[in-house]
């Protein structure tokens, strides 16, 4: 769920099935409008879908909207570009600026975040392809996007250009997701299914979650050019001791174990005003428990997380609103949640 740059007016939340819905930012609005639907191409089975979407910075006066979704025939993961022609009401699904195709040899672990970093570039999560353990090795593999979060610059020529910062810059571009070298495309690598990424407003930071096997959940501060680990580690532990799973890899920044949760979702940084003693905090959940937890951002890697509160709601998502307050959008039965100072 988003706001549009500029415009605190409206909500626009996506559906799995490819829908966005577009509602007015009020707490007893109780109907919504289709502000796009591509429900006819996409494919929802298992974590598939309509993942995640980013309007362009100057949007409507730019009317571009980039969206990642799933397709079917074979399963794929698409990251596309549409445009409104209506002045931002609607957005137009009859032109697609095809970016990136991605295939996915399974119907789940596909990521599928989205957003225009601070940078001005197109970030894209992508999981490691399914599967129990990582089968095909992905999360090391940097000859794919799986298990990766990619960075590429959609201001130039098509259908993308390659940030000249990105650690493999100079190899060639990896068409349907596989190169015969190190993708360029990619940022960061060695993730199991980074579900949900954002950046910080204030100071620029990349946080994801990244969803863990058997055993524990984790939050990492994003940096170009660094490995996460799996599927050599699983958080800050050893995943595959027939690797000698290395001590080289980007440790969590902060992790939980399965006693709390089974499958994190990421969040945001708190910029708001409502809370004041959340300014400053990055709040995450847990899909399963329902769990909601917090630490700052200034803390140092290793930091063990505080539980704000218990909940029964399937947390899918989290979302800012232009004033920095903070929701949480429920799975489960289509609610979206504020997050206020306790009384």
């Amino acid at each position: 769920m988003k706001q549009a740059p500029g415009d605190s007016s409206r909500w626009f939340v996506a559906e799995k099935s490819g829908v966005i819905r577009v509602f007015a930012n009020d707490p007893s609005s109780s109907s919504s409008s289709v502000f796009f639907d591509i429900s006819g191409i996409v494919a929802s089975t298992g974590e598939g879908g309509l993942l995640g979407f980013a309007f362009h910075p100057n949007f409507p006066a730019t009317p571009e909207v980039f969206v990642s979704y799933t397709r079917d025939g074979p399963f794929r993961s698409f990251v596309s570009r549409f445009y409104s022609t209506d002045n931002g009401q609607t957005l137009s699904p009859l032109v697609e600026d095809i970016l990136i195709v991605n295939p996915q040899p399974a119907t789940n672990h596909n990521g599928g975040d989205i957003a225009l970093g601070p940078d001005g570039y197109l970030y894209v999560s992508f999981g490691d392809g399914g599967g129990s353990g990582d089968p095909n090795e992905n999360g090391q593999n940097t000859m794919t996007i799986h298990g990766a979060i990619v960075r590429i610059d959609v201001e130039g020529s098509s259908p993308y250009e390659i940030p000249p910062g990105n650690p493999f810059s100079s190899n060639a571009a990896c068409a349907q997701g596989v190169g015969a070298a190190a993708c360029p495309e990619i940022f960061a690598w060695g993730f199991r299914n980074p579900w949900r990424f954002s950046f910080d407003g204030v100071t620029g930071r990349l946080w994801a979650g990244d969803v863990g096997q058997n055993a524990w959940e984790e939050i990492d501060l994003v940096e170009v050019g660094e490995n996460y680990g799996w599927n050599d580690r699983e958080g800050a532990h050893c995943f595959d001791p027939a690797s000698g799973c290395a001590d080289t890899f980007r440790e969590p920044h902060a992790e939980y174990a399965h006693a709390l949760g089974r499958s994190v979702t990421g969040g945001l940084v708190y910029r708001g005003s409502d809370v004041p003693d959340l300014v400053g905090w990055y709040v995450f959940g847990d899909f399963v428990s329902g769990r909601v937890f917090a630490f700052n951002e200034d803390a140092p890697a290793g930091v063990t997380p505080e539980e704000l509160m218990a909940t029964s709601i399937l947390i899918v998502s989290f979302a800012e609103g232009i004033d920095g307050e903070l929701y949480i959008l429920d799975y489960g039965v289509g609610t979206i949640h504020k997050i206020e100072r306790a009384p």
